[in-house]
């Protein structure tokens, strides 16, 4: 089911000029304290006591509380534990952290040194260092029963110390949550900022870093930055030798399926110690979509070259999965491996996937796919899987 993570509002009366952050809740019994961090979704409630810090409605009526707002209806979908940010001279909602979503994210920057030719949400030169300061302010009112976050950007690794006080207000906060951290691992070729990295002693942290080719010129032309590839290498070793864990990621388009196979057998025989191997699909946005004639391939054409290099890793003992691929265009072997892996909010199916058997099992597609997909998408019987 596809959400909008952001939406707008319609003012009921009188409202304060400052955003503001708060976590929902339909329980108006919240002592003082609480009701000034909250705010009340009044459609699961019919009582609505003073002191909150907003009131959210379904529908229109006159309010006599400051900072009461009328939800728009692709915002229905929000519940007691969510955590949004609210613009009311913008009339904007944004959602932070969804309370039941096992798909929750925290952008930290849109500042990157890489210009990958796939990127999905292409980097930004401007101070954006207002999103840190968002979410220490909204990490803690998320839920510690949260299981896992996503820490993504840009590159997370040019906030420097900042990047470290986020990462120690999240286990401090949150101390039963994993993290899965996108880098591009340029940052941690430089021994002490790995060293900085691993003193924080978090208790369940992955650092998931792309590496597109076992030739250096092949990964600094994906990446658009020249050594990268040797930085990529480097900040990998550090990680692991400082006992950080570790997950290389693969995005499967034209310009890496060629060398698949050998990229395997470099991972296998030179970094067989890593934690686990992701091989991706495409998600056609942003880069990705301007450069779509360049990169795209169609899954059912490679998905031999896909199972070489997956037998590869599978004999060495690598644990790996297939992210962001049907079922319905692998090869019988590499099914086994292939996870549900596309955050719930942008996950879609296509109409041939009504009636497949492995519908609940199959990742689906990215809302963006409706630009391209394989020729080859077709429901499934139990017969033929």
């Amino acid at each position: 089911m596809l959400l909008n993570l952001a939406g707008n509002l319609r003012p009921l009366g009188d409202v304060t000029p400052e955003s503001f952050i708060a976590r929902l809740t339909d329980d108006s019994a919240l002592n003082q304290v609480e009701r000034r961090r909250s705010a009340l979704l009044m459609s699961r409630t019919a009582d609505a006591p003073p002191g909150f810090r907003a009131y959210f409605h379904q529908d229109e009526r006159p309010s006599t509380h400051r900072d009461a707002f009328m939800l728009a209806p692709d915002l229905a979908y929000l519940g007691p534990g969510d955590v949004v940010r609210v613009d009311p001279v913008r009339r904007k909602l944004r959602t932070l952290y969804r309370r039941h979503s096992p798909s929750n994210s925290l952008l930290v920057t849109e500042r990157c040194d890489n210009f990958c030719v796939m990127c999905s949400q292409p980097p930004k030169k401007a101070d954006d260092s207002w999103l840190v300061d968002e979410l220490l302010e909204a990490i803690p009112l998320f839920s510690p029963d949260t299981s896992s976050l996503g820490i993504t950007g840009g590159e997370p690794g040019l906030l420097g110390d900042r990047l470290f006080h986020l990462l120690a207000v999240l286990r401090d906060h949150l101390p039963h949550t994993a993290l899965h951290l996108l880098s591009n691992g340029r940052a941690f070729a430089d021994s002490e900022f790995s060293r900085q990295l691993a003193a924080l002693h978090h208790q369940d942290l992955l650092v998931a870093i792309p590496l597109y080719s076992d030739i250096a010129q092949e990964h600094d032309f994906v990446v658009q930055a020249r050594g990268a590839y040797d930085e990529t290498i480097r900040g990998i070793l550090n990680l692991k030798q400082l006992g950080v864990r570790v997950e290389i990621r693969v995005v499967i388009h034209s310009q890496t399926i060629d060398r698949l196979p050998e990229l395997a057998a470099f991972i296998a025989r030179n970094l067989t110690f890593v934690d686990h191997v992701a091989l991706m699909g495409l998600e056609l946005m942003g880069f990705a979509r301007t450069n779509l004639d360049a990169l795209w391939a169609d899954p059912i054409d490679y998905k031999e070259t896909l199972e070489s290099a997956v037998k590869v890793l599978h004999r060495a003992r690598v644990p790996l999965s297939v992210y962001n691929h049907q079922l319905c265009v692998l090869t019988p072997f590499v099914r086994r491996f292939a996870c549900k892996s596309i955050s719930d909010w942008k996950n879609m199916y296509a109409p041939e996937c009504g009636t497949c058997a492995k519908r609940d099992d199959c990742g689906g597609f990215f809302a963006s796919s409706a630009l391209r997909k394989s020729r080859a998408i077709r429901a499934m019987s139990t017969e033929t899987f």
